[in-house]
């Protein structure tokens, strides 16, 4: 992912700028983006694997630790590309299983993985005839990780896509990021890179996986709109399905919008849109990033998304032998088994018609540039399917009086909570013109529960 300054501490949010917009407007109105975007927005959820030689110091070189994400060491440190490449000899993930990563996807409630084939680091996570610096052919594993993932995927119904560095490379003399060893970026044949190696690897990956639900471009640097156009046209005539993330070209837009490293908009969007995120505050797996986001954080996270209209996609970092951390694998369980009973508010559900419930920005309190400070809310968000208004109320937030449905005209025909299965209906009364449901006593699930709300007509009339 990319990087960031870090004062003694990991940034557990990297800003990209502006949001890139998804689609000029007529790639956003044609068919194709149509037919290609519809299962993203069924999705909501995903699994994101950042997984590399950078597992193998976890964040540590030479006895020191190193600051930044984990899978920035090489730049971060910095290490010599002679150096960093003798990581290969020693990778050698026995305890792999694309097995047990996808049946934990399968369980966590996840609809699509996306996996760094390359990332920054030029090292290629499968076995690439471009490149022989490879999983496959420069390591002690000598089996393609990414094709078992594929299989495992078409197997269990789970959509598969690849994240790819297109233009750092800190392993090649021409591509992007590494000056230390190869000097200025601007005086490198970088088409020669992209030509040779970036462009043949997104080709292969293409060809030879299977349906390629999703092409997830990182950092564009000296991403000019004729190099864009190229990436473009390549990933639509091999498998013009295939979805193409916001990160590839400031000038040349893919399907949807990427926002900054997990940074959530503060309201809904009108276009589609994906958070990346992390369960830490590392994307590359650190042994001493241990702070991870609890089963409660992640349902508010994912739930808030959906409700401003976005995706949500969850980073997990393998050790070197690749196996996904222990309380990554038991909070995403958590977050599964939660999924079962109230996803109705997640999978296929549209953002809220209201927005008072996001928060407001401060009248007192600025940052340091003097703009005032967004105060978000955390008691409840809404998500919307036809005829169906969800609201889930977290964490403490169970009020006993009742919960006060936001003002709208449509007529109201019955209420239930969403994680009972028998959708006993709950009372409504009306207090001083507003409608209250009347909640049962108990709060089924401290961590979040849904109220589902049906109307007479399929939308909600404000």
């Amino acid at each position: 992912m990319r990087l960031t300054p870090l004062i003694g501490l990991f940034c557990a949010s990297l800003l990209l700028a502006p949001l890139v917009h998804a689609e000029t407007k007529a790639e956003t109105s044609d068919q194709g983006h149509e037919k290609r975007i519809a299962w993203f927005r069924e999705a909501k959820f995903g699994m994101f694997i950042h997984w590399g030689l950078y597992s193998i110091p976890a964040g540590e070189w030479q006895g020191k630790q190193v600051l930044g994400l984990g899978e920035w060491i090489m730049h971060n440190a910095p290490v010599p590309v002679k150096d960093y490449v003798k990581l290969a000899d020693q990778f050698n993930p026995t305890q792999f299983d694309a097995e047990k990563i996808v049946q934990l996807a399968v369980d966590s409630g996840m609809k699509y993985i996306v996996i760094t084939s390359k990332h920054h680091d030029g090292f290629a996570m499968y076995h690439s005839s471009v490149s022989k610096y490879n999983i496959y052919d420069a390591t002690p594993f000598k089996r393609d990780p990414l094709k078992e993932l594929a299989d495992a995927c078409a197997k269990h119904g789970i959509k598969f896509g690849f994240y790819y560095s297109q233009s750092q490379d800190w392993h090649e003399p021409n591509g992007a990021g590494n000056t230390a060893d190869f000097g200025p970026d601007e005086k490198k044949d970088f088409d020669r890179y992209l030509t040779e190696k970036s462009e043949p690897q997104v080709k292969e990956l293409l060809t030879h996986y299977g349906p390629v639900c999703l092409m997830w471009f990182d950092t564009p640097f000296m991403m000019t709109e004729e190099r864009g156009s190229r990436f473009m046209r390549l990933v639509r005539s091999v498998q013009p399905n295939c979805l193409i993330d916001g990160r590839l070209s400031k000038e040349v837009h893919g399907d949807y919008v990427s926002t900054g490293d997990n940074v959530v908009p503060n309201k809904s969007m009108t276009e589609d849109w994906e958070v990346p995120a992390t369960t830490n505050n590392t994307w590359g797996f650190r042994k001493d990033d241990t702070d991870w986001k609890s089963p409660g954080e992640i349902v508010f996270k994912l739930v808030d998304v959906a409700s401003k209209g976005g995706n949500y996609l969850l980073n997990v970092g393998p050790t070197s032998a690749g196996v996904i951390p222990e309380h990554i694998q038991e909070n995403l369980l958590t977050v599964g088994k939660w999924l079962k009973l109230n996803g109705d508010a997640i999978y296929g559900a549209t953002k809220s018609p209201f927005g008072d419930e996001f928060g407001e920005y401060s009248a007192s309190i600025k940052d340091h540039a003097g703009k005032p400070i967004f105060l978000p809310r955390t008691d409840w968000r809404c998500t919307t399917s036809k005829g169906k208004l969800f609201f889930t109320l977290f964490r403490k937030y169970y009020p006993r009086d009742g919960f006060e449905i936001p003002a709208f005209k449509t007529k109201v025909t019955q209420a239930y909570m969403l994680s009972d299965p028998e959708h006993t209906p709950l009372k409504i009364v009306v207090r001083d013109g507003v409608r209250c449901v009347q909640l049962p006593r108990s709060n089924p699930d401290p961590m979040a529960v849904t109220l589902c709300v049906e109307l007479a007509d399929d939308k909600v009339q404000l």
